[in-house]
């Protein structure tokens, strides 16, 4: 009676070689079942994309993330570095027109889910699952690189092999793909562009974050000539020359970000200040530019609205426009008995 021979856990704490067939039969689809296994991948990348496009609709944070488990965007991604790394650039090529096939259907996929919904029930502003995809900024590339180190360490090793699907929900790949198709599909160009670029993040980010942690496992051992020691050297130097072009939109958007949190709390400051003595409270301040939008609630008079405008052009250091909303609150008078 034939018997299946599980390879022997070993005690080295880098990449065990006798690790090296199972490790390369889970991440390269190859081999007499590559028909199966593609099946596999596509019907999976397709069932995630519904989940994420309508868990993204409906504004379900739950949803989206049952969809980043089901989706399997992160093995040909991690097989593409793995490849890199052990220099065989037929299998890193492979896995990345995986990888491309893969983006293209998502994003294909969800502009056509997308079509079929009343443009009413979609918003990039009220939308809290959009408008965390189309606003990428530096904790972006930090979250990826912790979860595509985390995805090599776990792929390498057999034992905590379970833990794969915590990487899938820290990392996210076919949710702003969705939102790329998404935006598409309504017209959205800017934010499709923001959505593409925190995909870009991510795999790059991934691929980068990922072969480190193979070489330093030892997985680079495998790569014995010089032509695939070459093949590393420039698939290495190809993820970081991509991370720094991404890094430079995402410094302007988290400057920005910065910039804007800063105006709005200096200006919070100057409206408390400016309702000293009077009946009022602030409910929201919100700097956009040259525009400030203040609300307030109370009752009785208020400061004229240019002394506020000075206050603002003096704490931000440009001229303002205010646009001044009031809520006016109901007073309820007691009565001895």
């Amino acid at each position: 009676m034939a018997q299946t021979v599980q390879p022997a856990r070993s005690t080295r704490s880098g990449f065990d070689p006798d690790y090296l067939p199972v490790f390369e039969d889970k991440l390269f689809i190859e081999g007499p079942l590559v028909r199966r296994r593609l099946v596999n991948f596509f019907v999976l990348l397709v069932l995630a994309t519904v989940i994420a496009t309508y868990g993204v609709l409906s504004d379900s944070t739950a949803t989206v993330i049952g969809a980043m488990i089901v989706a399997p965007l992160m093995g040909p991604i991690m097989a593409t570095t793995a490849a890199v790394v052990m220099g065989s650039l037929p299998r890193a090529l492979r896995a990345l027109a995986l990888v491309i096939v893969g983006v293209v259907t998502v994003t294909a996929c969800s502009y056509l889910l997308a079509a079929i919904v009343p443009e009413v029930a979609i918003s990039f502003t009220g939308n809290g699952e959009i408008a965390s995809r189309i606003n990428p900024n530096l904790f972006a590339l930090l979250t990826a690189l912790g979860a595509g180190a985390a995805g090599a360490f776990i792929t390498s090793r057999t034992e905590i092999a379970d833990s794969i699907g915590g990487v899938a929900i820290a990392i996210s790949l076919v949710p702003p793909l969705c939102v790329v198709g998404i935006a598409l599909q309504q017209g959205q160009y800017g934010p499709a562009m923001g959505a593409l670029l925190l995909f870009l993040t991510n795999f790059l980010t991934i691929l980068l974050a990922g072969g480190l942690v193979f070489v330093a496992l030892g997985l680079g051992t495998v790569a014995r000539t010089p032509q695939q020691a070459k093949l590393r050297r420039h698939g290495f130097a190809i993820f970081t020359t991509g991370i720094l072009i991404v890094a430079l939109p995402l410094s302007v958007t988290s400057y920005r970000a910065i910039q804007s949190a800063n105006d709005t709390r200096r200006a919070t400051v100057t409206v408390e200040n400016w309702l000293e003595d009077t009946a009022y409270d602030v409910l929201v301040v919100n700097v956009n530019g040259q525009q400030v939008v203040v609300a307030v609630e109370g009752s009785g008079e208020l400061k004229p609205v240019q002394d506020l405008a000075a206050r603002l052009a003096d704490t931000l250091n440009r001229p303002v426009t205010v646009v001044l909303r009031t809520v006016h609150a109901e007073v309820a008078e007691s009565q001895e008995p």
